[in-house]
């Protein structure tokens, strides 16, 4: 499968303009940070809901298996971003749980 290099410059592209975007501002900086959860959030239901719509095709025999591979591919990655994230979360609240008063 070739690795479409303009695909990626696009998306690291977008990556920077939204994180940019989102930098905390010295008033309501937890607004951006919400926004850019927000963002990621639905980036994660786009790819779920494009994987499941390529896997659909595949099955009717509508669809190539390279993009139906792709498809998947994003969507797990994904979702194991948002599952690493998750983590880092819970490992910070505890942190902060654990500070002496």
């Amino acid at each position: 499968m070739a690795v479409d290099f303009n695909a990626a410059i696009n998306a690291y592209a977008n990556a920077n303009r939204i994180a940019g975007s989102a930098a905390p501002s010295a008033t309501g900086g937890g607004e951006g940070f919400a926004k850019l959860l927000q963002q990621a959030g639905q980036g994660v239901v786009d790819a779920l809901g494009k994987s499941e719509i390529a896997s659909m095709q595949a099955v009717t025999g509508k669809a190539d298996l390279a993009a139906v591979t792709e498809a998947v591919t994003n969507a797990q990655a994904s979702l194991q971003t948002v599952v690493a994230v998750r983590d880092r979360v819970i490992a910070a609240y505890q942190d902060i749980l654990k500070m002496p008063m």
